[in-house]
C-alpha cells in the first residue's frame, strides 16, 4: 500500500515539475504577451479616438461616428489578442476562436436577419445621405417630413399630423421620392373647354392668367397642351413650375392657378362645361322627344297614351 502511494506522489510530483519547468520556460513569452496586449490597448485607444477625430468632419450623427470608432477599436484589440496568442505558441487556440467567432456570427446573422438588415440600411442611408431631417419624402404610401434618422428606423410625421416609423430596410431598398431635393416640382393642372369655344384663345388665357404669379418660377415657361376629345369637352393640360415650399404651399399654389384660371374663362365667356350626355329615343336615332309617343300605363284593360309636347 504505501508503495502505491508513494508512486502516486512520484508522478504527480513529477507533472508539476514538469510544468513548473513549462512555466518558467515561457514565462519570457509571457511577458512579452502581456507587453503586446498593453500596447495594442494604447493603440485601440488611440485609433478609436483618431477616428472619431476624423469622421466628425464627414458624418454629422454621433451614432455613426460611435460605431466606426468602436469597430476600429475591436479591430485593433483583435489583432493584437492574435499577435499575444501567437507569442503564447496558441496558433491553434486562434483558428479555433475564428473558426468560432465565424460561427457564432453566421448563427446571429440568420436569427437577427431583419434586425441586421435595417442596421446596415441605417449606416448606408447615414454614409450615402439620400435624405436628411427636414426633407419631404414620399415611402410605401406615406409622406411627410423627416424628423428622426437612427440606424434601425426613420420617422417621418405625415401632414395629417400622425408620427410614422419606418424601418430603413424599406426606404434604403424600395422606391423613394425626395421632393426637397430639386427644390422645385411642376404642377400638372387638368382643365376642359367647351367645343364651341376658340381653342387659342383659351390657351392664351390660362397661360396669362398664371404666368406671373409670384410662385411661379421665371427661368421656366408655362406650357399648355391640348391631350383629347373629351364627352362634353376639349381636354388640355397646364404645366407650371414652381419653386417647392413644402406641400401645404405646393396645394395652395395650385389652388390658386385653378381659381385664376377659372376667373379669366369666366370674364372672357369660356365655358368649363359640365358633363352632357344626349339620349336617344329611336334605334336609328335623331327622332325629336316631342314626337315620340310615350305608354303610360293602362285603365280596364285599355291602354293609354300620350303624345309627346
Amino acid at each position: 500500500m504505501d508503495f502505491g502511494i508513494t508512486k502516486a506522489i512520484n508522478i504527480l510530483t513529477d507533472k508539476l515539475q514538469g510544468w513548473l519547468e513549462s512555466l518558467t520556460a515561457m514565462l519570457p513569452n509571457f511577458v512579452v504577451a502581456a507587453l503586446v496586449l498593453m500596447v495594442f490597448y494604447f493603440l485601440a485607444r488611440g485609433a478609436k479616438l483618431l477616428s472619431t477625430k476624423i469622421l466628425k468632419r464627414f458624418y454629422d450623427k454621433p451614432a455613426i461616428r460611435n460605431l466606426f470608432s468602436t469597430i476600429t477599436y475591436i479591430a485593433v484589440l483583435t489583432i493584437g489578442l492574435i499577435v499575444a496568442l501567437n507569442v503564447l505558441h496558441l496558433k491553434q487556440t486562434v483558428s479555433s476562436l475564428l473558426a468560432g467567432a465565424g460561427i457564432i456570427g453566421l448563427a446571429l446573422g440568420f436569427a437577427f436577419q431583419d434586425i441586421s438588415a435595417n442596421f446596415m440600411s441605417g449606416v448606408l442611408i447615414a454614409i450615402r445621405k439620400p435624405i436628411q431631417v427636414g426633407d419631404i419624402i414620399e415611402v410605401e404610401d406615406y409622406m411627410g417630413t423627416v424628423e428622426e434618422i437612427n440606424l434601425r428606423v426613420t420617422i417621418i410625421r405625415t401632414f395629417q399630423g400622425l408620427h410614422v416609423i419606418i424601418p430603413n430596410k424599406e426606404i434604403f431598398q424600395n422606391p423613394l421620392t425626395n421632393y426637397t431635393k430639386t427644390h422645385e416640382r411642376r404642377i400638372d393642372l387638368e382643365v376642359g373647354v367647351s367645343y364651341g369655344d376658340d381653342l387659342e384663345k383659351a390657351k392664351q388665357l390660362a397661360i396669362d392668367a398664371v404666368k406671373d404669379k409670384p410662385w411661379i418660377k421665371k427661368d421656366k415657361e408655362v406650357n399648355l397642351f391640348y391631350t383629347g376629345f373629351g364627352d362634353s369637352s376639349i381636354n388640355f393640360v397646364m404645366h407650371l413650375w414652381i419653386e417647392y415650399p413644402d406641400q401645404p404651399g405646393f396645394l395652395e399654389a395650385r389652388s390658386q392657378a385653378i381659381m385664376a384660371v377659372k376667373k379669366a374663362f369666366d370674364d372672357n365667356d369660356i365655358t368649363i362645361p359640365f358633363p352632357i350626355r344626349t339620349l336617344d329615343f329611336d334605334i336609328k336615332g335623331g327622332e325629336a322627344l316631342s314626337d315620340m309617343k310615350m305608354h303610360i300605363g293602362s285603365r280596364n284593360g285599355k291602354q293609354l297614351q300620350t303624345q309627346g309636347a
